[in-house]
Order: structure tokens, then C-alpha cells, then sequence
């Protein structure tokens, strides 16, 4: 003992005296970790979106959080909020100065940099233990000008093609499209069938997978909003021929209805038999699985489709967390970020293949997993996502996600633009000419 322990019982003593009536009690680890049981509980709050894969909330909520929680002496509390309700939330937050100590984003959430912590402990102490994140995760969580990571991200989802292999068979395409030319083609001829008549299902509307499919094409044709340095650089040949090509789509595959949609109308469609093709995660498989095995047979999976350009799709959703700076809890929203990595092989597990590591050591048997899953038909249905490193991209393609990119995915000037001219309400030369006038507005805004 110290010379500063004068009047303090020694262990054995402290023991004989009270273990007794502590065991008597049940609270034997309270009296041999006396600091520990008379520390104050913490709390961690957390938001994030209930999950397309209902799975993966009951691994996270269930498993993870709750045992993390009693490692940590926290309360861990988790609110889920729909899709369309995030960017509302965020907002309301940091006008308030108050809200949750991990806030869940969907898409890089650059706009908010000033608003978080820089994220760099959390990114260089997980790549110590798990190795370098992929570029995908850099791209969407840093800003190479501040030099900060405005975000930290676990995972993202591919964005792969979901198409009826029952009916491409009938065309001309027994494994589905490979182009966006064969999708033209084949999904005509499925609409023109009078056995047939299924429409394609990519939309033309103000939500989150048209965002990811106006992208998908517009990089396929080599067009973009921003250029390799970050400059605005929408109008061009390549953006043109993108908007009359799905203005095309559009006008010989689909339906009105697509100006309408909402994040999970292609899954409703093509679940239900309406639809020839959709772009989407895999969620559309897995709920087939679960609710439909007959429509899950008949629906497979196809690499992000080739453009005269280049094959290429956004990531479908990228998990973007951010600790704010108002946050009552950063250290323990920290160590919550670290210790998700390390438990991500459950975590791709809990979420059926649907969320994809940014650090893919921690998942390094992925391919063999793909390749064999009982509840596909067939058994390495999901191989198909195997390479998809090699065909996903982040938002701001080919730069990184800025927050004036954050700005136009999130006020939807790109679905706006293909819809202009898809509805003949502008020419395809004109809506990219007044996108692109936007971009530039936006641009200038955040200079």
C-alpha cells in the first residue's frame, strides 16, 4: 500500500467482511469492482434510418448496441427514422445546437462540416487495426481542401441491375442487360409484348434511387456534374446524349407513374410482377425471399450496366456517420464508430450482404460468402456483387462529395433535369443548359 492508504482495509479483510451478504445480495461484481458499479451510467444517442433489411436492426439493436452498452456502463438508445425524414432531422438538430451524439447519413453529408468533429482519430485509429478504408469511403467522408473528415463510414451498398430473368429471357436476353442499349431493347420489346407489357422501372422523380439512377447514366455517357479538379462541368456533349437517351427510355419503356415514385416504389413494382428492371440493392431480393420465393427466382442480379463511356453506378446508400460538435457524448460515439468495425463481419452478416465494407479486411471471406447462400436461387445469385468495387462510385464522381454536390443531390437538380426532358417540357439541350445554371449557382454559393 502507498503511505497515502492509511485507514483503508486491506482486499482480504474488505472480503471476509462483506462478501457474504454480497453474494446473499447477487452483487458480488459490484463489491469486487466497486468503481465501476458506483460510476454513473452514460448515455450514447443515436439516429439513424430503419433499415430496408429489417435484419440488420435486429442485429444492431439487439446484439450489438446492447452489448457494447454494457461493456461501456452506456444507455445506448437508438431511434430509427424513415429515409425521407433524415436531411429534415439533421437540419433541426443543428439549429437547435442538440439532438443525438451519432447522426446516421445516407449520402456524404459535406454540408455540414462545420457543424461536426473531424473524424481522423476515429478513420487512422481503425486503419491501424483493420487496414486502409477503400477509396469509395475517402471520396464520400473527406474534404481534400480542409483536410478534415467531415464523416466516418462504415459500409456502403451496391447499386447493382434487378431484372426479371423470366421475361428478358423471352427477348433476346436470357441473363438481363448488359448495356444501356440492351436495356432499351430488351425492355421495349417487354412493354411492346401484348403477352407481356411490363414497363422498365427506373424513375424520373424527386427521391433517392432516381438520384442513383440519373447518376449511373450520366457517368455511363461521360457526362458529370463536376470535373476531376471539382469545377462545375455539367454541360456537355456527354450530358446531352445521357438526358435523350433516358428521355427514349422513358418514352418507350416506362410510365408516367415514375414522376412520382418514392424511394421504395421500384421495389413494390417489381415485387409485385408489374416491372421488367429496376436499379437497386439487394433489398428487392431479400424481400422476395422472405414474401414471395416464386417472384425471388425469377428476379436476378446484373453488374451496374455499360455506357458508351464507361461501366459505372453510385453506391446505392453510403453510411455516413457524424458526431456533431454539439454532441454530449463524443467519446463515446468514438469508440462506438471503432467498435462497429471491429464487429463487421456480423454486421455484413445481420444486414444479408446488403451493407458492404469500407474496410474490407474485416469481411475477408466476402467472395466466399457471395457465392454460397442458401437463400438464393440460384446458390451464387450474389456473386454478381463480387466485383463491385470495380463498378461503384461516390457521389461528385470523378472528384470527391463537396458540399456543393451535397447541395444539388439533395435539392435533386439532376432527376430534375432528365425529367424536364423526358416530359418534353424542355429540350434535353435546354434542361442541361438550366441544370447546369443551377450547378454554378450552387457552386459560387459555397465558395
Amino acid at each position: 500500500m502507498s503511505k497515502h492508504s492509511g485507514g483503508k482495509i486491506s482486499r482480504r479483510k474488505f472480503v471476509k467482511l462483506t462478501g457474504g451478504a454480497a453474494v446473499a445480495a447477487g452483487m458480488t461484481s459490484a463489491f469486487l469492482f466497486p468503481a465501476r458499479a458506483l460510476a454513473q451510467q452514460k448515455t450514447l444517442k443515436i439516429v439513424q434510418w430503419s433499415h430496408f433489411v429489417p435484419g440488420y436492426d435486429k442485429w444492431f439493436d439487439n446484439v450489438f448496441t446492447k452489448e457494447w452498452g454494457a461493456k461501456h456502463n452506456t444507455n445506448v438508445i437508438v431511434d430509427h427514422i424513415a429515409i425521407g425524414e433524415i436531411n429534415a432531422r439533421a437540419a433541426a438538430e443543428v439549429a437547435a445546437q442538440k439532438g443525438h451524439d451519432l447522426f446516421m447519413f445516407l449520402a456524404p453529408p459535406a454540408a455540414y462540416e462545420k457543424q461536426v468533429i473531424d473524424h481522423r482519430e476515429i478513420v487512422e485509429h481503425v486503419k491501424h487495426k483493420h487496414g486502409s478504408p477503400i477509396e469509395l469511403a475517402v471520396r464520400s467522408t473527406f474534404n481534400p481542401k480542409t483536410k478534415k473528415f467531415f464523416a466516418f463510414s462504415d459500409s456502403f451498398v451496391p447499386d447493382p441491375g434487378n431484372y426479371r430473368q423470366d421475361l428478358w429471357s423471352q427477348v433476346g436476353f436470357p441473363n438481363g442487360p448488359d448495356t444501356w442499349h440492351d436495356l432499351l431493347v430488351g425492355a421495349k420489346r417487354i412493354k411492346d409484348d401484348p403477352k407481356m407489357g411490363n414497363p422498365c422501372g427506373l424513375g424520373l422523380s424527386q427521391e433517392l434511387d432516381t438520384n442513383m439512377a440519373t447518376r449511373a447514366c450520366l457517368w455511363s455517357f461521360g457526362g458529370s456534374e463536376q470535373d476531376e479538379h471539382g469545377n462545375p462541368s455539367l454541360n456537355s456533349k456527354n450530358t446531352i446524349e445521357a438526358v435523350k437517351f433516358f428521355r427514349d427510355l422513358y418514352k418507350q419503356t416506362e410510365t408516367a407513374e415514375v414522376f412520382s415514385w418514392d424511394p421504395s416504389s421500384n421495389n413494390r413494382g417489381i415485387l409485385s410482377g408489374k416491372l421488367s428492371f429496376v436499379q437497386n440493392a439487394i433489398s428487392v431480393t431479400r424481400s422476395a425471399e422472405k414474401d414471395n420465393p416464386e417472384m425471388s427466382k425469377k428476379i436476378q442480379l446484373r453488374p451496374a450496366l455499360k455506357g458508351p463511356v464507361r461501366r459505372i453506378a453510385s453506391e446505392h446508400v453510403m453510411s455516413c456517420y457524424v458526431v456533431w460538435n454539439f454532441a454530449e457524448n463524443k467519446d463515446g460515439a468514438k469508440q462506438f464508430l471503432a467498435d462497429l468495425i471491429d464487429e463487421f463481419g456480423n454486421a455484413f452478416k445481420g444486414s444479408e450482404f446488403y451493407n458492404f465494407p469500407c474496410f474490407p479486411k474485416t469481411v475477408p471471406n466476402i467472395k466466399a460468402q457471395l457465392a454460397n447462400d442458401p437463400k438464393a436461387v440460384p446458390t451464387n445469385k450474389y456473386s454478381v456483387l463480387k466485383d463491385a468495387m470495380s463498378w461503384s462510385t461516390n457521389v461528385g464522381f470523378p472528384y470527391y462529395a463537396t458540399a456543393p454536390i451535397d447541395e444539388i443531390f439533395n435539392t435533386f437538380v439532376l432527376p430534375t433535369m432528365f425529367a424536364k426532358a423526358a416530359r418534353d417540357e424542355m429540350t434535353p439541350e435546354d434542361a442541361v443548359k438550366a441544370a447546369d445554371t443551377e450547378v454554378r449557382r450552387i457552386f459560387a454559393k459555397w465558395k
